[in-house]
Formats: structure tokens, C-alpha cells, sequence
């Protein structure tokens, strides 16, 4: 299946900027999933991108993210630990709600896994939690340290080689895994559970997924990864993972699947849904796509995405640069970077502060357009004549007329 792939960046409770990919199969998702890495790894590790990249085959749209501190993340990893990994998981599930929805899978490879069945605690929309090589408690993360845990207890901090690679650990991240308790609450969750393991596994023991598979609930399931590594480097064993994940999880997202059927629209047409429990907030939905429509919090709305007004202006803003782009184009002409400023305001037709006899105020918006390249001053000049010609601009100056069909109890 082909896919979309989208640079997807947040940021974490500290306001530094994580970096994730989102993979998108082509349609709508009939949910979303965040895919958490093992232990010093990063969300490019081959077996995170090809479960992700298979999972879309399932019409899932997965985020896999760099931790803080890891692969192009900000942040200093020897300041993270155990409980600021959970943290971004929070981060990550909520820019997710924000710009799409809220994620209902959780997958977490390793270390990864330990922290999704941490934060699966506290996120009450996740509906099925998955780990792959999981250890049941985070102590088992010192023993990659060997040594030098008693140099990092004697003098605060260490250097550890871990799989040919240096990483600075502090104490902190010693007391922090101490205290954590992974298996503590999960009997009370009301989630359906997927625990992959390798019987070979020799970083992660098969013990651990025994131990994860006793404190959870049904409904639940274990199934061996036959000879695989701990990493899953073989592309065979990532893909069967995902191929796993993708047929166990469609029946605990079902429901899920019926809901988003009802929220896809026919090609050309637009749905808007009020979000439940909000004041304005409005779902808008096309055959492939989600916007989020809001008003500011002035305004007593969550400020969840942009107002109508705004939409409408970005409409116009997108309508013009798109028609410039493509004259330009056609015409093979240097044309580099649009920029489309819009404001929008109510004002008397003459432009005074009162009204000049009967005359009411009507919409005006003002468009600024900025281009750069190698043009001549023609080119320029007919590149922005024909911004007046795109289509959004001729509806708007049109006569529209809007029916309306019925009203549905």
C-alpha cells in the first residue's frame, strides 16, 4: 500500500522540540498508534520504521518519535530518565488529539514497551496496548551498565558504552528506575493487551513477558517471536510483528472503525461534526483529510485550530498561491518562494468611521503578496495578475448562493 509520510514535530513538558515522523496510509485512518522506541535507540531503528510502514497496510496511522535528547530531538539525554520517557508519551498523545485524534494504540519496543504500559495508566481513549520485548520492570535497564554502576553511584555520573556508542548517565536516571513500578495497576485497566517476545531474546528475557502477561486483564495475548533478535533487525521479523499487530488490533478498534466510516465524506464534499464536550470546536472532515476548527479562548473556545474567519482567509491565502504557482510553472519561469498576507475586517465601502447615508458595513479583505526569484518585472507583474483569477477569489466576488437542504433530528 502506498503511504503518506509526514515530518510530525512537538514539543515536550519542557517546551523542547521532539522530532517524529507520522505514517499515513492513503485514506482515511481508521485509527491512529504511537510507537515508542527501545532504550538509546531512535525512531529511524529499521524495526520501528518497517512496523510503521506495515501497520499503514492495516489503515493505521502511526507516530514513532525521538525520545529527548535522542536522534534529532532536542533536549540532553543524560538529564532524561525513565519517567520523562513516559512524559513525552503524554506529549506525543496529545499533539496527536490536537491535530488529528486521539491515538487509541500504543506500541512500545523494549524500554519502549515499558514506558507504554506506564502511560497506558493514564490515557483513558487507549484502547489496546502492544509491547514488543518488554521488560517487565525498568531495574533491568542497569544491567546494560555493567560496572560502572558503582562508578555512577560513587561519583554522580559515568560514561556508558552501550552497543558501540558512549552515553552519559547521571545518578538521577539510577534513583528513577528504582522506583518505578510497571506492573503495579495494570490489573485494573480496561484495555486489551498484545505482549510479542522471542523465546531466544537474550537482552530482554522471555520471563519478563510472563510476568506482563500474569498482571494484565483479559482480554490479552502472547505471541512468541520465534527466533527473532531483540532489535528485530531482520526486515522478516519486523514485518511479521506489524502483520501481528495490524490483524490483533482490528477487533478492539472496531468500534472505532464504524465511527470513522460515518466521518467520510464523498469526494468533493465536506462533513462538520461538533466535538463532543467542547463549546465550538467542529471536526471538519473531507474523503482524506482533518481540520480542526475552534474559536480562541477569548472568545470562550479551547483554541483548538483556526476560526471560520481564518479558514476562510487561509482558503483565499492557499487558492492564490496555489494559481501563481501553477502559471508559473507552466510558463517555466523562476518563481521561488509565495508568501500570501490576509486580513479580514468589516468596514463602510468608502473606508470612513460612520456610515454615509444608508450604507452598512461589508467584508474586506486585504491581500499582501510577496514573491522571490528570477523574474523579470512583466513576469512579476503577471504572476501576481493572475493570483485575482483563482478560483476561491472568483467565488467570493461571485453571487453564491447556499441552500438548505433539510434539517436531520
Amino acid at each position: 500500500m502506498s503511504i503518506k509520510s509526514l515530518k510530525f514535530d512537538f514539543q515536550n513538558s519542557s517546551g523542547e522540540t521532539l522530532t517524529g515522523r507520522l505514517e499515513l496510509p492513503l485514506g482515511k485512518p481508521i485509527a491512529f498508534a504511537i510507537m515508542a522506541h527501545c532504550f538509546t535507540c531512535s525512531k529511524d531503528l529499521l524495526a520501528a520504521s518497517r512496523i510503521s510502514k506495515k501497520l499503514t497496510d492495516s489503515h493505521i496511522g502511526i507516530l514513532r518519535f525521538d525520545f529527548t535528547g535522542l536522534g534529532n530531538s532536542e533536549g540532553d539525554f543524560s538529564n532524561t530518565n525513565f519517567t520523562s520517557n513516559v512524559e513525552d508519551l503524554y506529549s506525543a498523545y496529545d499533539a496527536m488529539k490536537e491535530k488529528y485524534e486521539a491515538p487509541s494504540i500504543l506500541i512500545g519496543h523494549s524500554l519502549g514497551g515499558a514506558a507504554v504500559l506506564m502511560a497506558a495508566k493514564k490515557l483513558s481513549e487507549v484502547s489496546a496496548v502492544v509491547t514488543i520485548a518488554a521488560p517487565s520492570d525498568t531495574q533491568h535497564v542497569a544491567d546494560n551498565f555493567g560496572d560502572q554502576i558503582f562508578e555512577i553511584q560513587k561519583n554522580g555520573e559515568a560514561f556508558v558504552n552501550l552497543a558501540g556508542r558512549k552515553f552519559h548517565i547521571k545518578k538521577q536516571f539510577l534513583d528513577d528506575i528504582a522506583k518505578q513500578s510497571i506492573l503495579e495497576g495494570l490489573s485494573s485497566l480496561k484495555k486489551a493487551f498484545l505482549i510479542l517476545h522471542a523465546p531466544s531474546d537474550k537482552t530482554v528475557s522471555i520471563d519478563h513477558a510472563a510476568k506482563i502477561y500474569q498482571a494484565v486483564k483479559h482480554p490479552k495475548s502472547f505471541i512468541t517471536l520465534d527466533n527473532a533478535d531483540h532489535l528485530l533487525m531482520k526486515k522478516e521479523d519486523a514485518e511479521y510483528a506489524a502483520e501481528l499487530i495490524g490483524t490483533w488490533v482490528s477487533r478492539y478498534i472496531k468500534n472505532k472503525k464504524e465511527t470513522n466510516n460515518m466521518h467520510s465524506p464523498d469526494d468533493g464534499d465536506i462533513l462538520v461534526v461538533n466535538r463532543a464536550k467542547h463549546k465550538f470546536t467542529q471536526d471538519i472532515y473531507s474523503n482524506t483529510n482533518h481540520l480542526i476548527a475552534d474559536e480562541p479562548t477569548s472568545m470562550k473556545g479551547d483554541d483548538l485550530g483556526m476560526s471560520p474567519y481564518e479558514l476562510l482567509q487561509a482558503s483565499l491565502g492557499a487558492c492564490t498561491a496555489m494559481t501563481m504557482r501553477m502559471y508559473a510553472d507552466h510558463k517555466k519561469w523562476d518563481l521561488q518562494d509565495i508568501k500570501v498576507e490576509l486580513k479580514h475586517e468589516k468596514a463602510y465601502i468608502h473606508g470612513g468611521e460612520r456610515p454615509v447615508g444608508d450604507e452598512v458595513k461589508v467584508d474586506h479583505i486585504t491581500k499582501k503578496i510577496s514573491i522571490t526569484g528570477d523574474l523579470t518585472s512583466e513576469q512579476i507583474e503577471k504572476i501576481i495578475g493572475i493570483a485575482e483569477k483563482c478560483p476561491v477569489n472568483r467565488t467570493l466576488k461571485s453571487n453564491v448562493v447556499i441552500k438548505n437542504l433539510s434539517l436531520e433530528k
